[in-house]
């Protein structure tokens, strides 16, 4: 029987808590596929007008392994006692050469002022889903022995 949200001890959150709480962060993770494998790399990045947007530099091996393809981006904050909260977004990205579109360059702020960037990774924000944790959850006593 699966427990309800609520007794887990974490809230699932709305889009819009979700795209708040993004726009507090400036580091996240960016999962793509390469060589028919996923990988997950640590990016800066910015809330932009309806997608995630992350500064990369020309020569990037991550370019071509995002360039119009699905990825996921995830971004999240929590403290030693475990609260706090994450949100995923899955969409298809693309890259967008030279700065961050309808923004000056002297205004992308800390995440998106990455040195040597000369172009973007944009990520459409198509699925959003989160969650903030509400309490620690309990944990059951280490047995020693893995179940399955």
């Amino acid at each position: 029987m699966a427990t309800p949200e609520h007794q887990r001890g974490h809230e699932v959150l709305g889009h819009d808590e979700c795209l708040r709480l993004l726009s507090t962060a400036t580091i996240g993770r960016l999962a793509y596929t390469e060589a028919a494998l996923p990988a997950i790399t640590p990016v800066f990045f910015r809330l932009g007008s309806g997608e995630i947007l992350v500064p990369a530099c020309a020569g990037s091996p991550l370019l071509p392994a995002v360039r119009s393809a699905v990825v996921a981006f995830q971004a999240d904050s929590f403290t030693p006692g475990g609260f706090g909260w994450s949100v995923t977004v899955v969409g298809p990205s693309r890259v967008v050469p030279g700065p961050v579109p309808g923004r000056p360059p002297d205004t992308h702020g800390p995440a998106l002022a990455q040195p040597g960037a000369t172009c973007h990774i944009a990520v459409r924000l198509a699925l959003v889903r989160g969650w903030r944790a509400a309490s620690e959850p309990a944990m059951p006593p280490w047995s020693g022995t893995a179940t399955a």
